[in-house]
């Protein structure tokens, strides 16, 4: 059976939001499914982040009505004499949760007959466990029907956990480029160079950017782990070319930037030397890992020597010989000034 034949077929089965490739390598055969959790599993995941957000609280308070009700109180306790009360309505809340769990699991059991919250704890963790399991046989079931295999694997990627993943790659791309445009002006304290290193790091990042969507990668930690890879190299070979460009004096500014252009072309041709390695190996191993690093790293590479060389080059000459030509006239000036006198 084809991919896309398969494809049909488990969508009859699994859901529509399904998607099938087959994928050949010189160790062998295999195919990756991807589909959408289910209702119940994508409910179950939410419901166990309800629950142990709130079952230390609850466990807290249970130790203190114990203790309330064992009458071992002392003075200067700051358990009152509501805490009976609180615990209970806490219970409640946790049961609540905990039973649609156990509803979804299909398992007989209620969060009321838990003695204290560890139990409870305990139950409910069994719970998702068995929901997530069931999920896993489903799918399993399904695939076995239609296709004969050796090993299969699967891989979940909650909601919660992808939504907290795309919140904190926000949060290190934000500080990192803040902390990018500090050193920078830092280093340079003029804003045309400074700006130029910048616009040859974002181009970088756009290239990487634009060729993932154009070969389907989609963004993971490895491929966002390669992004963030390209912003430090970019910095590196657009810092070099506007140091040695702006800050030495020797010969002329384009012969800077040749002798910057020739060692960064260098350094460039080495990454992607690297990279190739591993995209190649990603072919044979089929480790999609290794591909998303390395396509996505040579994609910003091959755009840096254009960005860098094509780009920030062209503004960094301008402003230094612009630089070059005030200083010219001034020492000009000064020397028609001296020799009049």
């Amino acid at each position: 059976m084809d991919a896309l034949s398969l494809e049909e077929s488990l969508k009859s089965e699994l859901g529509s939001e399904l998607s099938v490739k087959k994928i050949e390598s010189a160790l062998g055969a295999s195919i990756e499914i991807n589909l959408a959790q289910s209702e119940a599993l994508s409910r179950a995941e939410t419901l166990k982040g309800e629950f142990f957000s709130q079952v230390d609280d609850v466990s807290r308070l249970e130790a203190d009505a114990a203790i309330f009700e064992s009458g071992t109180l002392t003075n200067d306790s700051l358990i009152g004499s509501d805490a009976p009360q609180k615990y209970k309505v806490a219970r409640e809340r946790l049961d609540s949760i905990a039973n649609e769990l156990f509803f979804l699991s299909k398992m007989e059991q209620k969060a009321q007959d838990a003695p204290n919250t560890n139990d409870l704890r305990k139950m409910a963790s069994r719970a998702y466990t068995k929901i997530n399991e069931d999920y896993q046989a489903g799918v399993r079931a399904a695939i076995e029907k239609r296709v004969k295999y050796d090993s299969i694997s699967f891989e979940i990627v909650s909601a919660s956990l992808s939504g907290h993943f795309i919140s904190t790659a926000l949060w290190v791309v934000g500080v990192s480029s803040i902390l990018a445009i500090i050193a920078v002006f830092f280093v340079f304290r003029s804003f045309i160079p400074s700006a130029a290193v910048l616009i040859g790091a974002t181009a970088d990042i756009t290239i990487a950017l634009g060729a993932m969507g154009l070969f389907g990668i989609p963004l993971t930690l490895a491929s966002f782990a390669a992004l963030l890879m390209l912003i430090g190299y970019s910095l590196d070979t657009d810092i070099l070319l506007t140091m040695r460009t702006l800050k030495r004096s020797e010969g002329h500014a384009r012969e800077r930037a040749f002798g910057a252009m020739k060692t960064g072309v260098t350094m460039n041709i080495t990454a992607m030397a690297a990279f190739s390695a591993l995209l190649i190996l990603s072919i044979l191993t089929n480790i999609s890992t290794y591909y998303e690093i390395s396509a996505v790293a040579l994609a910003g590479l091959v755009g840096d020597l254009f960005a860098t060389w094509g780009l920030n080059a062209v503004i960094v000459l301008w402003y230094a010989e612009k630089k070059e030509k005030e200083a010219g006239e001034a020492k000009s000036k000064f020397t028609a000034f001296y020799g009049k006198k």
